[in-house]
This record gives structure tokens, C-alpha cells and sequence, in this order.
């Protein structure tokens, strides 16, 4: 018999029942006698109605009444509860029979654009009991024992309801299989306790990538008060198909991993779970299994990321086998100037993504953090930000052809010492001895100072075009992120007058006012321009493309589930523009590409024995940085091949010397894996192009 019949039967019984009561209170009411003694006017018995039979009667009356609007209104609650919301009750009836728990989902591979797994998951075992377990005071410290783990660890664990009060606890994470053997031939000591399949991420390759795959972690506080409020803020469709994450979960915290975590991030399964009374769970009812996260292609190649590494680490070592004591940071990055497509990356020092694995100790932390050093989680090919030098030469050219403060004809003698602004303020070229007389094309090849002194002092006096200068840089995209699909990029800076004002608001005023000397240094490189090693990529990109450049990015494609071909790829064509640098005129670029080759072929006889036995020839400018109370900065960008583009590498060696030196070598032994032409010259020693 259903209940809501029952509510039904009840009801007429009830008003049955105060129908017959009102009734025989009623036949009661008419019983009198005649009193014959005093007349034939009938009377009660019992008096004028002040009598205790009256009396009795009124109270039963309202008793009755009483009793029946009580279960009137029981019957009306039931009838509520059965009939109109029995849907709802009975909902939370099941609700306390049961419970949905969570089981995690595998985490998307990571491959290289051939395919390679960079990436992977590994199969790990793990101790999981409910949360009744802590009750048992002497199973805790038996399995205390035996995992090797201390006892208050482990009973803290069981009692952590991160992972959800009915779900399986975890206990011990990667458990050695000795153990989870012992654990099984000894069940019966271990009641409640389980052994759960899970999954790890492997790096097959080590530190190869790093920075640029990232790292796993267990959600962070902040993201997950960060996705309540964007929920909260949100629409249900706006929501509708996104990951929900809880505590406990494991995300991604860096790089790809966090770039591209909805594709990365399975979705869980649901187990239904029966419970008692108490909570504790009593059996299993159904299962939704988990689904894997979706494996995705980068545009890396494993052969030119190791490639990059190995000659950004051999350089370093060279200079500081040269007396560069303190170099050890850098960075390197290759593009393909075609579509942006972000070949190898490099960012010194490296880290072990491996560490993060199972959380990451305070010790290893702080160690990853301290100053001393040298932040290796730090992207230094996205997100460490110098001082451009030389390299920014080329653009300096463009900006003066276009604007008319410095022509293809015009020519400074280079004496070694600039008085442009007056003997107070003079300045020097990197070659103390002078270039003599230079063109703007001689003056891009021998990378001579004083030519874009006198730029960027024709810049300053110009009423028409005083800032031409920032407008070209920005103009090629400097100062502004690149867009890359990394996270952390820095945006770098290109110094004006309004930022001089700003940046130095406590100062005085001729302090914060922009001057003369202010535009020669940016004129070189110097000063306080900033860019990323990826910026001066993309810039080089464009010198390669008469003006074009592609976003640069790191993702591929997403790899179809059932793993033949892929589900979609980058902008579907992979060609997203980032931005078409105005080219004033054909001959402009090519007075500047014609500096770029003589800087390689030219102007420094060691230089052109380290490309000359490279079958391909290459487009390139070195530069070398000032920083008060540092060694030099080391840079060098190249394109090749010069006549149909297909790479452009653009790296920095952080007080690792001049360009020339040992970040020339980092180009060219990337070059040299890419075209199997290693470089056999040992010419060294002339450093004549900085």
C-alpha cells in the first residue's frame, strides 16, 4: 500500500470519527425529564443548565473540537507532505540513505608536435580507507607501521575531508608494492582499509621543457575561491559544461598545464555509496567511471628543444670559462616565422617538474624561491625582461629612414667618443678606437654607437616625430605581451616622457624631465628600454617578413579520444596575425637586411667562420647590455634561411659577455642540430661586433 493511500484512509477515519462524536454529543443534549411536581413545564433534571452534567458536556464539546482541528491539521501536513511534496521527501529520504562520491579522472598527455610523449601518467598505488577508520585507534598505528609513516600523520589523513566525508580517504600516496602485497595477504587486520589505483605524472625526458609544460599541483585556496566567485557571478549556461573543482583536486599551476587545464582535466566519476544513520558507509550501489582528459600537441620539436638547451647550457659554461664567473642565467627561444609556431624554448636555470609530484616540500619550496638561486621557476624566455641592446639597431634604422632624422646616405665619423651633446655630455662607442667614417648600413654591421647617437639626437630636436623612436619599437611590437599561450609573459617597457614623469614623480622636476641623452640610449639598446627575449623573436619575425608577424604560440592541437587525428587545432590554421608593421618602403628593409648579413659575413672575420660552414645562409645581429654593477648581457637573433625563413632564434646570456661571444655560439649550435651541420671552427678572439 502506497503512502500517499494511506494518508487518504486516515483522513476519512478521522472525519468519520468527529462526524459520529458530534452526533452522540448532539443525542445527548435532548435527553430531559418532565417535573410534574411544580407543573407540566418540562426542565432538566439536572437544573438550569449550571449543572456538572452540562458542564461536562461543554468541555467534551471543546475537547472534541480541540482533538479534531489537531488532526485536521496532522492530516492536512501529511497531506502536504504525500501528495503535493512527495517528490521532494522522498528525495531526502534517499539522500540519507546514500551518498555521491567522487573518483578522479586521468590527466591528458602532453606530446610534442611529432608526437613524442613529453608528459605522461604513470600508474601509482595508494592506501584509502572511510573516514570510520580513526575510530580504531590500534588499526591506525598498525598501518602507521607498516607504511612507515607516523601515527598522527596517518590518522590525519583519514580524518582530512578534503577528498569529501564518505569518500575513500587517502592515506599514502605511491606506496611500494612490498607493501600493498603485505597489506592484501594480510587483509584481515586491515579491515576498511583499500588499495586504490591511481595515476602520477612521468617526465620521460626529465627537465627537458620545463618551463614550458610546467606542473601539477593540489588546488591552491585562492583557485578555488576564485571559481566560487565566477560561478557565483555567472550564469547557469555561462557554467554549463565547465570543470568543478574541489578541495584536493590536482591541477595544473604552471605552463601548459595551467594554460591549457580544461583540456588537460578529465571529468571525475560518481560512486553512489549506501550509509547508515552515523555517516559511515555500508555498500556500494552504482558508478559513473571518470573520463580522461584529452592528450594535446604542442608545437615544440624534441630534437630543437633539446638542441636549445644543450647550446644555451654549453654556452654558459663557456663564458664562464672565459672569466664570466657570474653567468649562469639565460634564456633561448626558436620560432617559425610562417605561422608563429614556437619550436624549441629554453630558460636557464632549470627545474624537476617531478618535485611537484605529491606536494612539494617547504624546504624544496623555498629553495625554488630563494634569490640566491636564481628563481629557476622563472621563464626567462617570456617572462624575464632586459635591456635590448644592439639588437634593437635594426628598428632604430627604420624609424630614422622613415622618419627622415637619418638617411642612406648620411655618414658619422666614429672617433670612439661621441660629443654630440657636448663634451659635458659625451659618450662612447663600444670601440674605443672608432669605426671612422660609418654609413646607417656599415653602421647596423659594425653595430657603431655613435650613428644612432646622432639618431636619436635628431629624434629629440624633431618637432614633427620627438618620440618616432617609441612609436617604431612599439610599432614592431615591443612593450606589449606578445599573446603567447603561456602564462607569466612580461609586457617590457619602451621609456617616454610621459613614463619618465611618472616613474620618477619623487624626483625633481629637471630629473623627470626626458632629455637628449634619454633618446640616444634607447637608440642602442640602453637605458631603461626593456624587452623579453620572445618580443625581440617576434621583431626579427617581422624583419624576416617584410613587417608581418604571427602570435607565437605553444599549442598544436588537441588529440582526438579515439586517438586517430586531431579533434581541432590552433586557429584551425595555425596562422593567428598578431600585428603588420608599416614598412616605409621596400629599399628601407633592405638596406637593413643587408646590415644584418654583414654583421654575420662581414664585419668579424670569427663570425664568418662560424656561419660560413653552415650551408645556409643567416640574418643576424648581436648585442651587449649595461647593467651598473653587473657583467655584460649577451644577445644574439638570427633568422634563416636568409632567402625563404624558417627559423628565428633569439637568445640572451645573463653577464655572460658580449653578443659576439658566447650567446653567438647558442644561434649557431641550434642551427647546427637543426641542419646537422655542427660548427667546427675553433675561431675565437675577435670580437669586433657587438
Amino acid at each position: 500500500m502506497s503512502a500517499q493511500l494511506m494518508v487518504v484512509i486516515a483522513a476519512v477515519i478521522l472525519i468519520v470519527a468527529i462526524v459520529v462524536a458530534m452526533l452522540i454529543m448532539r443525542g445527548g443534549d435532548a435527553r430531559f425529564t418532565y417535573d410534574t411536581q411544580n407543573g407540566t413545564r418540562p426542565r432538566a433534571t439536572e437544573g438550569e443548565g449550571n449543572t456538572s452534567g452540562a458542564a461536562f458536556k461543554g468541555r467534551f464539546t471543546m475537547l472534541t473540537a480541540g482533538v479534531g482541528a489537531l488532526f485536521a491539521a496532522l492530516a492536512a501536513k501529511l497531506w502536504s507532505m504525500q501528495m503535493v511534496s512527495s517528490d521532494y521527501y522522498e528525495n531526502q529520504a534517499q539522500e540519507n540513505q546514500t551518498r555521491t562520491v567522487t573518483t578522479p579522472a586521468v590527466r591528458g598527455r602532453i606530446l610534442d608536435r611529432n608526437g613524442v610523449a613529453l608528459v605522461t601518467n604513470r600508474p601509482s598505488l595508494a592506501v584509502v580507507a572511510y573516514r570510520d577508520l580513526a575510530d580504531d585507534r590500534v588499526l591506525v598505528k598498525h598501518l602507521a607501521n607498516v607504511l612507515g609513516m607516523p601515527y598522527i600523520a596517518v590518522l590525519r589523513n583519514i580524518q582530512d575531508n578534503s577528498e569529501g566525508a564518505q569518500s575513500l580517504h587517502t592515506i599514502a600516496t605511491d606506496v611500494r608494492r612490498s607493501t600493498v602485497a603485505y597489506i592484501k595477504e594480510h587483509a584481515g587486520e586491515f579491515p576498511g582499509v583499500e588499495i586504490a589505483e591511481r595515476t602520477e605524472r612521468q617526465y620521460p625526458y626529465g627537465e627537458t621543457a620545463c618551463h614550458v609544460l610546467g606542473y601539477t599541483g593540489t588546488i591552491t585556496r585562492e583557485q578555488l575561491e576564485a571559481q566560487n566567485k565566477e560561478s557565483k557571478s555567472g550564469s547557469e549556461d555561462d557554467s554549463a559544461g565547465q570543470i568543478t573543482y574541489q578541495s584536493g583536486d590536482i591541477v595544473g599551476q604552471a605552463g601548459v598545464e595551467i594554460y591549457y587545464e580544461n583540456l588537460l582535466q578529465g571529468i571525475r566519476g560518481e560512486q553512489t555509496v549506501k550509509v547508515d544513520a552515523s555517516g559511515n558507509v555500508t555498500g556500494e550501489k552504482g558508478a559513473v567511471p571518470a573520463k580522461a582528459g584529452s592528450d594535446i600537441k604542442l608545437t615544440l620539436d624534441l630534437k630543437i628543444q633539446q638542441a636549445c638547451e644543450t647550446a644555451l647550457s654549453d654556452a654558459i659554461q663557456r663564458a664562464k670559462d672565459s672569466g664570466y664567473s657570474n653567468a649562469g642565467n639565460g634564456a633561448v627561444v626558436c620560432l617559425d616565422p610562417n605561422n608563429g609556431e614556437v619550436l624549441g624554448m629554453a630558460s636557464e636555470p632549470k627545474f624537476d617538474p617531478s618535485v611537484f609530484i605529491g606536494g612539494v616540500s617547504n624546504d624544496v619550496w623555498t629553495e625554488l624561491n630563494d634569490d640566491k638561486g636564481s628563481h629557476p621557476l622563472l621563464n626567462r624566455a617570456i617572462g624575464g625582461q632586459y635591456m635590448s641592446a644592439s639588437t634593437i639597431k635594426p628598428l632604430s634604422a627604420l624609424a630614422g629612414l622613415e622618419f627622415g632624422t637619418y638617411t642612406s646616405t648620411q655618414t658619422t665619423d666614429c672617433t670612439g667618443y661621441w660629443t654630440g651633446l657636448g663634451k659635458a655630455w659625451g659618450k662612447y662607442c663600444w670601440l674605443h678606437s672608432g669605426h671612422g667614417v660609418m654609413t646607417l648600413q656599415s653602421g647596423i654591421a659594425n653595430s657603431c654607437d655613435p650613428v644612432f647617437y646622432d639618431m636619436g639626437k635628431a629624434f629629440f630636436y624633431d618637432d614633427d616625430h620627438p618620440e618616432g623612436l617609441q612609436e617604431m619599437f612599439r610599432r614592431w611590437g615591443l612593450g606589449s605581451k606578445c599573446g603567447i599561450d603561456l602564462p607569466s609573459e612580461g609586457a617590457g617597457r619602451i621609456p617616454d616622457s610621459k613614463w619618465k614623469e611618472s616613474y620618477f614623480k619623487d624626483s625633481s622636476a629637471d630629473d623627470r624631465k626626458w632629455n637628449a641623452g634619454d633618446m640616444t640610449n634607447i637608440a642602442i639598446g640602453q637605458g631603461d628600454i626593456l624587452v623579453t627575449p620572445l618580443q625581440m623573436a617576434c621583431a626579427y619575425m617581422g624583419l624576416a617578413n617584410g613587417g608581418m608577424e604571427y602570435t607565437p604560440h605553444v599549442f598544436l592541437s588537441a588529440v582526438s579520444r579515439d586517438g586517430d587525428g586531431d579533434a581541432y587545432k590552433y586557429n584551425q590554421k595555425g596562422t593567428k596575425k598578431r600585428l603588420k608593421a608599416k614598412v616605409h618602403s621596400q629599399d628601407d628593409l633592405t638596406l637593413v637586411r643587408n646590415g644584418l648579413h654583414d654583421v654575420i659575413y662581414e664585419s668579424s672575420t670569427a663570425t664568418a667562420a662560424h656561419f660560413n660552414n653552415l650551408s645556409v645562409t643567416v640574418y643576424g645581429k648581436s648585442g651587449t647590455g649595461e647593467k651598473t654593477g653587473e657583467d655584460e648581457y649577451g644577445w644574439f637573433c638570427a633568422y634563416a634561411p636568409a632567402d625563404e625563413p624558417k627559423y628565428v632564434i633569439a637568445t640572451v646570456l645573463e653577464q655572460g659577455g658580449g653578443g659576439s661571444d658566447a650567446a653567438l655560439h647558442v644561434v649557431r649550435d641550434v642551427l647546427g642540430v637543426i641542419y646537422d651541420e655542427a660548427d667546427d671552427s675553433s675561431a675565437s678572439g675577435d670580437s669586433s661586433v657587438r
